[in-house]
């Protein structure tokens, strides 16, 4: 069964995302492309200075960064593949351009079973140990509307799940935007709150896509590029 993750999640509802989204979400392994977006991030970052020196100290983990810019340039490639452990997953790189600086964000959305049926869970960061549910829904307008939920972190053997009063959720809207441009463009907005600190990051603009085959014309359904592999994949839920 080669069906795009996020069909699998949402299933019936899949089909009330504007087209736009559905053409977005519907790569699957096997079918030798990748996506690229490419656009700008209209606000992005960190907007609370005293948070910026702690998220430093973390920012080697490719998930959090302490920079806050406007107007920032970013790149995001998206990869369907089989991870390591045979589930069909989506693997999203992303470059944001800050002067002087670039960060990269990464992470792997796999689809896993439950018995309320197929869920996505998400592995962020490089090392992939910080992991959330993802929540999907589509609005009346055929928006798609993710929150992250019960995230837990794996550090060793250890399966560390976080309270409710730790726990960041990140809150994410993406849709098409046919008035943006010269011929409409994808749009996105997340926040990640915390309820002791609040607004830990945010980002939210504009970008073009599109689809382009892989150099070599590989279609086996585990390639992913070397230089979007982790350095650890986790198969822990």
């Amino acid at each position: 069964m080669n069906i795009p993750i996020y069909r699998q999640a949402l299933g019936a509802d899949f089909d009330r995302l504007q087209p736009e989204l559905q053409d977005y979400f519907s790569l699957v392994p096997g079918s030798g492309q990748y996506g690229i977006g490419e656009g700008v991030f209209d606000v992005v970052g960190c907007r609370q200075r005293w948070l910026q020196p702690l998220l430093k100290l973390t920012s080697g983990e490719e998930a959090f960064f302490p920079e806050y810019g406007e107007r920032i340039p970013f790149r995001i490639e998206n990869h369907a593949h089989e991870d390591p452990f045979g589930r069909s997953s989506l693997t999203a790189r992303r470059e944001i351009r800050f002067p002087g600086r670039t960060r990269i964000f990464q992470d792997t959305t796999s689809v896993t079973e439950s018995n309320d049926g197929p869920r996505l869970v998400d592995y962020v960061g490089r090392f992939r140990r910080l992991v959330t549910d993802l929540n999907l829904s589509v609005t009346e307008s055929g928006r798609l509307r993710g929150v992250s939920e019960a995230s837990r972190l794996f550090l060793g053997p250890l399966r560390i799940p976080l309270p409710p009063a730790l726990d960041a959720k990140a809150y994410a809207e993406q849709w098409w935007d046919p008035a943006a441009g010269e011929h409409g463009k994808h749009r996105i907005q997340v926040k990640v709150l915390q309820p002791q600190i609040g607004l830990v990051l945010v980002y939210a603009g504009s970008f073009d896509y599109r689809l382009r085959p892989y150099a070599g014309g590989s279609s086996a359904r585990s390639f992913l590029p070397r230089y979007a592999h982790p350095d650890r994949w986790e198969d822990r839920t």
